[in-house]
């Protein structure tokens, strides 16, 4: 432009849009700065917003799964307790029977003995009806979970508990007032026992499984917001430098803009 054509100043312009682009950059690295994130809005990255929405989408249902997983373990843990506490009875219970089963006792010995049996299996009822979660009896026979332990409808454990009540285990009508019942009683005790046995075994498997979930989803939940992230936050050394950049360039572009709005007075000096 010839500094002689004074109507439109083209320079002045120029520098103008060259510093409002500037200034928008600008804006864009420090609201990058101030959130941590290099996609603020989907504007900045259609494609990429949309990414790493779905990634925060499974990352959140992973970790709901995990705390589901604690909790499954955590209502395992319950049932196992009730059914070692009953185990720790039938041991006492299967004592009981083998001492009553001898002959150097007499009847009123062992239906003393007999009468303490009674009080021990009227307790294995008390264990069962209190273990609880919730709301929910575990060990009397009637308890199905399906646990959601992960981010897809299929992703579920299925867990039952068998019933641990006395008449489960057939020890609800057991008699040692005499010897021979005291010996049939022994059998049956032993019986319950293996059965409970094989009932803390299923849900020591069952927590094993737990445990490989939680680990699994641990490390997926990782992995998950380590791919968002290299998606989506800032790499906030990288837009400090661009800033510092940027600020630079707004001044120059500020005294660009001053110095062609001054350039027209020069023609003032021509004509005086």
């Amino acid at each position: 432009m010839s500094l002689t054509q004074i109507a439109t100043n083209i320079d002045a312009m120029r520098a103008y849009s060259s510093m409002n682009k500037i200034n928008e950059k600008l804006a864009v690295v420090q609201d990058r700065m101030a959130t941590g994130k290099k996609i603020t809005s989907p504007k900045d990255d259609p494609a990429g917003y949309q990414l790493a929405r779905g990634l925060e989408s499974r990352s959140r249902g992973l970790e709901v799964a995990l705390s589901n997983v604690t909790n499954a373990k955590s209502i395992l843990s319950v049932a196992e307790s009730g059914y070692q506490n009953i185990m720790d009875i039938l041991q006492v219970i299967k004592e009981k029977a083998t001492q009553a089963a001898d002959q150097s006792l007499n009847s009123t010995q062992r239906s003393a003995i007999d009468t303490q049996v009674d009080a021990l299996i009227s307790e294995i009822g008390d264990i069962v009806s209190e273990t609880t979660f919730n709301g929910d009896s575990l060990i009397d026979g009637g308890y199905t979970g399906n646990f959601q332990v992960g981010e897809e409808a299929s992703n579920t454990l299925s867990v039952t508990l068998e019933s641990a009540a006395a008449a489960s285990l057939s020890i609800d009508s057991i008699d040692l007032t005499s010897s021979a019942n005291a010996n049939s009683a022994i059998t049956t005790v032993s019986s319950a026992i293996d059965t409970l046995s094989g009932n803390i075994q299923d849900i020591g498997e069952y927590k094993s499984r737990l445990s490989f979930k939680e680990n699994t989803l641990s490390t997926a939940i990782t992995n998950t917001e380590a791919v968002r992230s290299n998606i989506e936050d800032a790499d906030l050394v990288s837009e400090q430098m661009n800033m510092m950049k940027l600020q630079i360039l707004q001044q120059t572009s500020a005294s660009a803009f001053a110095q062609a709005n001054s350039a027209p007075q020069l023609v003032l000096q021509l004509m005086g």
